[in-house]
């Protein structure tokens, strides 16, 4: 009797171990390569998946979106401007076959094919080009990434530049050439307005010289100026011909009188 016993607890063991290895649970996110003595038996999920133990073998892939850090990479900038340059990368798998079959590890492999990347696209730029025109790199750099990694059933969908770290020297550098620009924007814009300035005084020199009383006007609107302040001296000048027409009003005989 307690031979069978063992024999039923040691049999009832050996099933539930078959279950334990025979059943796989895929959440929906997941997808499972399977391979049946070696051969490719295609993919499974999610949910219950039922496989034959030992004949059966199963790889979980994970179909969200990955993010990869890209360590800082030294690069040389078509200009011979050294820089340290870190990037992070968004892919996720869409062909779980082919991330299982076509490469071995398809995390490190994008990995490593991101960081080669980086420094071929990054080294044939410029360093302003690289500082200003990041949206355009990020571009090149995800097409490139993606292109290469499609046979891996990889999408890459967004590459983003993270930091650019350039030596000390050529930062200050480059601070004293943007002061240079701006000092020199700013005495463009002092000589053009000053320019504008003349040409506006110019023109109403023309227009006052054609009209007199234009002139006298301008005299009255000047004094009032002068005049705001209780201590200033005015010298007011008088034109010639006021006063030849004063001299010519007091020579009359009944301007005695």
């Amino acid at each position: 009797m307690n031979t069978i016993l063992i024999v039923a607890i040691a049999a009832g063991f050996l099933v539930a171990i078959l279950l334990g290895a025979a059943i796989r649970i895929l959440r929906e996110y997941e997808r499972g390569v399977v391979f049946r003595l070696g051969r490719l038996l295609g993919e499974k999920g999610p949910g219950l998946i039922l496989l034959i133990p030992v004949i059966d073998k199963m790889v979980r892939v994970d179909l969200r979106t990955i993010t990869l850090n890209i360590p800082p990479q030294e690069v040389i900038t078509r200009d011979n401007v050294p820089a340290r340059v870190n990037a992070v990368a968004y892919f996720r798998v869409v062909k779980s076959i082919d991330s299982v079959v076509n490469v071995e590890n398809f995390l490190q492999a994008t990995s490593e094919i991101s960081q080669t990347t980086l420094r071929s696209v990054l080294g044939k730029a410029d360093l302003d080009t690289l500082l200003a025109e990041r949206e355009r790199l990020n571009e090149d750099l995800q097409q490139i990434i993606d292109e290469q990694t499609e046979p891996w059933g990889i999408k890459v969908s967004i590459v983003e530049i993270k930091d650019v770290e350039i030596p000390a020297d050529m930062q200050r550098a480059m601070a004293r050439q943007a002061e240079a620009e701006r000092n020199r924007r700013a005495r463009v814009i002092n000589a053009e307005g000053e320019f504008q300035a003349s040409e506006r005084i110019f023109d109403a020199a023309e227009v006052i010289s054609k009209n007199p009383a234009a002139l006298q006007l301008r005299y009255l609107q000047t004094l009032g100026d002068i005049g705001v302040n209780q201590n200033s001296t005015v010298v007011f000048p008088v034109p010639l011909e006021m006063l030849e027409g004063l001299k010519g009003v007091l020579g009359r005989p009944d301007a005695a009188r």
